[in-house]
């Protein structure tokens, strides 16, 4: 279970850069499929030269900003549907993670001879300051609070407004197409950021580390959405939320898994775990009995 918490809480990051694109911008990504390969490769092979984790992870970040560039040049220049420019620059990537793991399918990275983050030999038996669950919810709430502050800028609150309503956001003046441009560069940096810590996490690096990425992260937001969605909170504590239903998300798998599920089985259980979150809300509206308001049940009548 520790290890499902851990797990989870990493996911989360990348859950919370699917938010970005997902709920925010309202558009659909698929180049976190790649970029979720590409930071745990550019990390890696980073560090197997000998630099630092922090390093490392900040240039998993920086080309993981390039990649979602790409997408966003793909959709607003040239005019490309998001999701079919997701798809292009994802496969686009998928030669390019090749050629930063050598033209190896995986690349590993052993604890004990490097200085890793976070790694999951880091849940037992470590004092707690090293503990991947404690350093992992940490950042966390530092990139929280971050995007707490930055959506709450002119340019965030541009990007909000431009994934709201597209065509009153351009009356008011504003660029949408860079705003999207913008979103969908943090998102994409924020997920490589968490392939980095989860390549690190797993000890090593595999080209198709990010297939099926976007279906856990959207499991994580359509999670969070459910079941925290009827709490008010503001635009941080959703956030937060994400980030539990990425844990949600793992610790349902891993009872799955204990009660004998065969682990082919995880995409099509991925699948239906997605598809019954999202149908819940659906059917809750259509299919619920209506309470009916009789005359002086309004307290403002």
């Amino acid at each position: 279970m520790p290890g499902a918490c851990a797990q989870g809480l990493i996911w989360g990051i990348m859950a919370i850069g699917v938010y970005i694109t997902f709920k925010i911008l309202d558009l659909a990504d698929l180049t976190v499929d790649g970029t979720m390969a590409t930071g745990g490769a550019v990390c890696v092979m980073m560090m197997l030269s000998g630099h630092s984790f922090g390093v490392s992870l900040l240039a998993a970040f920086i080309v993981g900003c390039i990649a979602g560039l790409v997408t966003g040049i793909l959709h607003t220049a040239l005019g490309i549907p998001a999701i079919l420019a997701g798809i292009l620059t994802q496969l686009g990537l998928y030669s390019i993670n090749l050629r930063i793991l050598d033209n190896k399918a995986n690349q590993a990275i052993n604890v004990d001879k490097y200085n890793l983050l976070v790694s999951l030999r880091y849940i037992k038996g470590v004092p707690f300051y090293k503990n991947t669950i404690l350093v992992v919810a940490i950042i966390i709430a530092i990139l929280v609070g971050v995007l707490y502050w930055f959506f709450g800028t002119e340019l965030g609150s541009a990007i909000r407004a431009t994934g709201s309503n597209n065509n009153m956001s351009r009356a008011q003046g504003i660029n949408t197409n860079a705003m999207k441009v913008i979103g969908l560069v943090l998102s994409n940096g924020i997920v490589a950021f968490a392939s980095g810590l989860y390549a690190q996490y797993q000890g090593f690096a595999d080209v198709n580390a990010g297939r099926g990425a976007i279906v856990i992260g959207l499991a994580a937001v359509i999670i969070a959405d459910v079941i925290f969605g009827r709490i008010k909170g503001n635009f941080a504590f959703k956030l937060v939320s994400v980030s539990f239903g990425a844990i949600i998300y793992y610790i349902v798998l891993q009872i799955v898994m204990w009660l004998g599920l065969n682990s082919n089985d995880l995409k099509l259980l991925s699948a239906i775990i997605v598809a019954t979150f999202l149908a819940v809300p659906y059917l809750k509206s259509h299919y619920a009995p209506k309470r009916t308001v009789k005359k002086g049940d309004n307290a403002d009548a």
